[in-house]
């Protein structure tokens, strides 16, 4: 049931995505997107493989998903300082730079959720529970 619930909150966020996306289209683009295409990544596939290792009952990979959780976190960061300094260079790319910056943090959290995901695999495989300490547990 918990994992259900992440899962519904995954897909309200890409939908926040999508919408965000629908509106960057209408504007010119504020910047090459290199980081945004790369926290993506990253999130989907941690997605994917917290699924498949619930399916599979694998707490070595429901580990690596929350070990990724830090790249992603990074990611963000980066993109939201970046965008930051073009906002103060031009305010009139605030629009464009707040619909990236939202656009990064749902990917953030979609990766949070993956993560969440994992720890309860752990917890299902183990029996231990490890929310906030995935890096200490092996």
């Amino acid at each position: 049931m918990r994992i259900s619930v992440e899962l519904e909150r995954i897909g309200d966020l890409s939908v926040n995505i999508a919408e965000r996306a629908l509106e960057m289209l209408k504007h010119p683009p504020l910047k090459p997107l290199i980081d945004i295409p790369r926290m993506a990544d990253i999130s989907q596939t941690m997605v994917k493989d917290s699924i498949y290792a619930f399916i599979s009952k694998d707490d070595n990979l429901a580990q690596s998903v929350c070990k990724r959780d830090d790249q992603v976190d990074d990611l963000n960061d980066q993109i939201f300082r970046e965008l930051l300094t073009y906002i103060m260079q031009d305010p009139k790319t605030i629009m464009r730079a707040v619909d990236l910056i939202l656009v990064g943090r749902h990917l953030e959290r979609i990766a949070d959720h993956a993560t969440n995901i994992s720890e309860d695999v752990i917890y299902l495989v183990r029996g231990k529970t490890i929310k906030h300490h995935c890096e200490t547990e092996s």
